[in-house]
């Protein structure tokens, strides 16, 4: 059985944070830090398919909650917090919900628990064109991707996933034949009748339209403990966008 990758930061209670759909564990890095710094145990996991976990072609929520499970089960982890973000969310919701005597408690980064329709098809044309035969560095490589990508942030974000394969050749970290062909799977629900009883923290980005107000109802009839908190002056990567106030927050219901 293979083991996901990861990054262990700190000492006390375990703490496991999932990251989204085409990032990786570095993404949490600095916050990671930050959580390990009072008192947690910081797991920063690389899902399947992405960062330098094992490549699969199996891939959707019910395999990435087992993955989390396996990997709980490997460092002898109980029971743990959870936070994910995006895709990790709906990972992390799948993972409450299925055992949740594993979860102490569970925080949601902006991801509701509805379907979301396929909407990465211009990343992947994107990184399409990205040719590693004639691209030697990742300047090229941002050069390419901004005719198809015009956000800096988000080029910035995917060209994080470069990595050298060999000596002169760049490659990507993800999997990126089976992500394209799994696009559905990012989008899919967990299942209608799932439930978490326990404590729970959904945050949303006051610029993001990925939890809207009509979604509350749907969130509390699957985590009837939910909170739900907005993080200012960000987007869907809220994180990243004001870690201050999405550290502040979170922390503060770690410890409530």
């Amino acid at each position: 059985m293979e083991i996901l990758h990861s990054k262990i930061l700190g000492k006390g209670q375990p703490f496991i944070i999932l990251h989204g759909f085409l990032g990786m564990s570095d993404n949490w890095k600095t916050l990671g830090t930050q959580y390990s710094e009072n008192g947690y145990e910081v797991h920063l996991i690389d899902q399947r398919n992405h960062g330098k976990s094992f490549h699969s072609e199996e891939f959707n929520y019910d395999i990435l909650s087992d993955d989390v499970i396996n990997y709980m089960d490997h460092h002898n982890i109980d029971s743990a917090y959870v936070m994910g973000h995006s895709m990790g969310g709906k990972t992390a919701m799948q993972l409450a919900t299925s055992h949740p005597d594993r979860v102490t408690k569970l925080i949601i980064a902006d991801i509701a628990p509805r379907y979301y329709p396929p909407h990465h098809h211009f990343i992947f044309n994107g990184l399409s064109h990205l040719d590693f035969d004639k691209i030697s560095d990742r300047r090229e490589a941002d050069e390419e991707l901004s005719k198809h990508i015009k956000e800096k942030g988000i080029r910035q974000f995917l060209l994080k996933n470069l990595y050298w394969e060999e000596k002169d050749r760049l490659g990507f970290r993800f999997n990126f034949d089976v992500l394209k062909e799994r696009m559905e799977e990012i989008g899919e629900n967990i299942s209608s009748n799932a439930v978490y009883e326990g404590p729970t923290l959904f945050l949303r980005g006051d610029r993001s339209e990925y939890i809207q107000p009509d979604n509350f109802a749907e969130i509390k009839r699957h985590f009837p403990q939910a909170e739900i908190e907005t993080i200012d002056k960000a987007g869907h990567w809220l994180h990243a966008e004001n870690p201050k106030q999405f550290y502040n927050k979170s922390l503060a219901f770690l410890n409530s």
